[in-house]
């Protein structure tokens, strides 16, 4: 029980970073989304199950926070999670490689299921003008904050795992 009052702590501490200090930072109403990183990370250390469950829960506490159309993140972060869980058999946890590239593609990923979803939605918008203004200062902060992330998650990981 302490185990998961430390990891919600830590996701907590995240989501509040993410929604108080960073808008303060934002390019055009783009900042850092921690809980897309955080359920990367947690997936690759986790496994396919554990990085779906973050990344629902992580998904849903930004729908509920935005305040727009509820699932939308929940559904993204959830095919995340379950993806890169999935493919965390095959890759060494400690590089710095890990974090790094697969923030990249989970940034792209993201932007395009919830671009497709917004679509079928039925509204319209200009696919380049959006990438250019979103998509390109989104991968860029990404990029800033991904390694941080990934070592803190990784070192926590590795202290929990070690109390059991």
């Amino acid at each position: 029980m302490r185990q998961f009052a430390i990891l919600a702590a830590y996701t907590a501490g995240l989501y509040v970073l993410q929604t108080s200090l960073l808008p303060h930072i934002a390019y055009h109403g783009v900042t850092v989304d921690f809980m897309l990183l955080l359920t990367v990370s947690f997936a690759f250390l986790r496994g396919m199950r554990q990085g779906a469950l973050m990344g629902f829960l992580s998904g849903l506490m930004e729908d509920l926070a935005s305040g727009t159309f509820l699932g939308i993140h929940t559904f993204s972060q959830t095919l995340i999670g379950l993806a890169c869980g999935r493919l965390s058999n095959g890759v060494f946890k400690e590089q710095f490689f890990l974090p790094v590239f697969s923030s990249i593609v989970a940034v792209v990923v993201n932007y395009f299921i919830l671009a497709l979803l917004m679509v079928l939605l039925g509204y319209r918008f200009n696919l380049i003008a959006q990438m250019q203004y979103v998509l390109l200062p989104m991968l860029i902060y990404q990029l800033a904050f991904a390694y941080p992330v990934h070592r803190i998650t990784y070192d926590l990981d590795k202290r929990l795992s070690e109390k059991k």
